[in-house]
Order: structure tokens, then C-alpha cells, then sequence
């Protein structure tokens, strides 16, 4: 899981690869919501993200072993590992949540704004420069939150307010994964995530004092939650170490479309243009960031 060398920026093959990637995080994602509904009829969030997290550590463990990358694992910054995690681990408990309370397409526009938020809390948290691109970005982004939520009494809700801090909780993820890989492995970052992630579970499934057994149904698609939300971090940090964001960050857009007709198809869920709308102008105000900060390299 150590990353290749970087190639030259410019070159199609390389953009080419990077784009099968992202690809591959896009069905990863979309993968992960599907089953996340297919099993919340008997599991909670926090048992979904316990039993994700068993399986994730199975294979970042048996994939380390197999390659000879499990000497990567170091305990150097147990600190922020910790917060990388929890950020982490809240964000994707919402996420779960919201899942199962608003339409798929809604859930995926609003996750768009990490980005954003990781605009706004990265001078404060990573010491980095407020551009004025960077505020224009963020201004133009929210406003596309407000397209998508329309807040209101009618459409303001819990599966909403997930949402939203499940992309804030995301963000706080990526600013940790930052500041970690200027000395940790991938294999590193995704072992010590997992980990902590059983342990985080199994306190907060058993609050209640019963954590529930997945039936035979729920089991294959726990191993699919497992396995799609390892690989869509696998792909998208192999994407982004062999190209620029701002050349393959429009390929991950494609979650939108692709789970707006999944919600269609298989639960019937209407194709909301406000949300598309919404979704577009976040997604316009990401690419102008990103193009902005890689311009160099196009």
C-alpha cells in the first residue's frame, strides 16, 4: 500500500489511470450507501461501523503481512491518529445515519462540501494562507448548500443535519490525514484507523448494553461495507499520487448522478433538480479551487 512515485503531471496515460481510480472510489462509495440501507434494518450505526471496521482491519492487516509493508506501522503520532479517527468515525456514523433518513443524491451533495469546510478550518488548524480564491470558493459553496437544504421547518430535519456534519466530521478527517502523511504510510493511516475505529464501535454499540449479531442476510453486506469503504480510501489516495486534483476530482461528480439513479430505480426516490442544482454550484466551487491551486501543473 506504499504509494508509486509520482510521474510527470502532464502525461494522458497517467490522468488516464488516475481516472479508473476515482472510478473505482465512485463505485466503492456508492457500493457503501446501498449496503449501509440494506442492513440498518437490524443494525445501528454504531454496529455497522464496528462490523465495517472488523472487516477493514482484517484485510489492511492481511494485505500489509502479504506485501512486506507492515513495518510501515509505526506509533509515532498517537495523538493524531486519534483525532484523524474520531473525526473520522463521527462523520461516517452520521453519514449512515443520514442514509437512512433523506434521499441518497442529498446525502451525497451535502458530503461535497468537506472540501470547503477543509478551506475554512485549514488556516486555523494547518496554519495555511486564506486566498482570496479560497474565500470566493467557499462563499460560492455554501451558497450551494443552501440550494441543496433549502432550509426551512419542512425540509430542515435530523437526516439533513447528518448530512452536514457528516461532511464536517469528514473534513476534520482530511486535515488530520494531512498533517499524518508528512510521516506515516498509507498502510499506517488505514491500520491505525480501523483499529481504533473497533475499539470506538464496541464502546458506543454496547451504551446500551446489547450489540446486536448481523444475521445471515446482513452479513455479506457488512463484507461489502467492509471492503468498498477500505478501497475507496485505497483508490482515492492511489488517484491523487498520480495526478493532479483538479484534472480527476470531476470524475468523482459522478457519485451524484450514479447514486441519484440508484435512489431512482431502487428505492424510488425522485430525482430533485434543486439538489442536482445545489450540487453543480458546490462542485463549481471546489474545481475553481482546484484549479487554482494545481493551475501549474495543467
Amino acid at each position: 500500500m506504499t504509494l508509486a512515485p509520482t510521474p510527470p503531471r502532464s502525461d494522458p496515460r497517467a490522468v488516464l489511470r488516475a481516472a479508473l481510480w476515482m472510478l473505482g472510489a465512485v463505485v466503492s462509495f456508492s457500493s457503501m450507501a446501498v449496503a449501509g440501507r440494506a442492513v440498518s434494518f437490524e443494525l445501528d450505526t454504531f454496529e455497522i461501523m464496528m462490523y465495517r471496521s472488523v472487516v477493514g482491519f482484517v484485510l489492511v492487516l492481511a494485505v500489509a503481512r502479504a506485501t512486506g509493508h507492515a513495518r510501515g506501522i509505526t506509533t509515532r503520532s498517537p495523538g493524531l491518529h486519534l483525532v484523524r479517527n474520531l473525526s473520522h468515525f463521527t462523520g461516517q456514523n452520521l453519514w449512515f445515519y443520514a442514509i437512512t433518513m433523506i434521499p441518497l443524491a442529498q446525502v451525497f451533495a451535502l458530503e461535497f462540501t468537506s472540501p470547503l469546510w477543509v478551506l475554512v478550518l485549514s488556516p486555523l488548524i494547518l496554519g495555511e494562507r486564506m486566498t482570496r480564491v479560497r474565500a470566493l470558493a467557499a462563499v460560492i459553496g455554501f451558497t450551494g448548500i443552501l440550494i441543496v437544504a433549502r432550509p426551512g421547518p419542512e425540509t430542515i430535519n435530523a437526516g439533513t443535519l447528518a448530512a452536514a456534519g457528516a461532511a464536517l466530521g469528514f473534513a476534520g478527517s482530511i486535515l488530520a490525514t494531512k498533517r499524518l502523511t508528512r510521516t506515516e504510510t498509507l498502510t499506517c493511516i488505514l491500520f491505525w484507523m480501523t483499529l481504533t475505529q473497533i475499539v470506538f464501535g464496541l464502546i458506543c454499540a454496547g451504551l446500551d448494553g446489547e450489540i446486536a449479531l448481523p444475521s445471515a442476510v446482513s452479513v455479506p453486506w457488512l463484507f461489502v461495507i467492509g471492503c468498498a469503504g477500505l478501497m475507496a480510501h485505497v483508490c482515492l489516495t492511489t488517484a491523487l499520487s498520480i495526478a493532479p486534483a483538479a484534472l480527476i476530482t470531476p470524475v468523482d461528480f459522478l457519485r451524484l448522478p450514479l447514486i441519484a439513479v440508484i435512489g431512482l430505480m431502487v428505492y424510488g426516490e425522485a430525482i430533485d433538480a434543486a439538489v442536482l442544482i445545489g450540487a453543480a454550484v458546490i462542485f463549481g466551487a471546489n474545481y475553481v479551487n482546484l484549479w487554482h491551486e494545481t493551475r501549474k501543473w495543467v
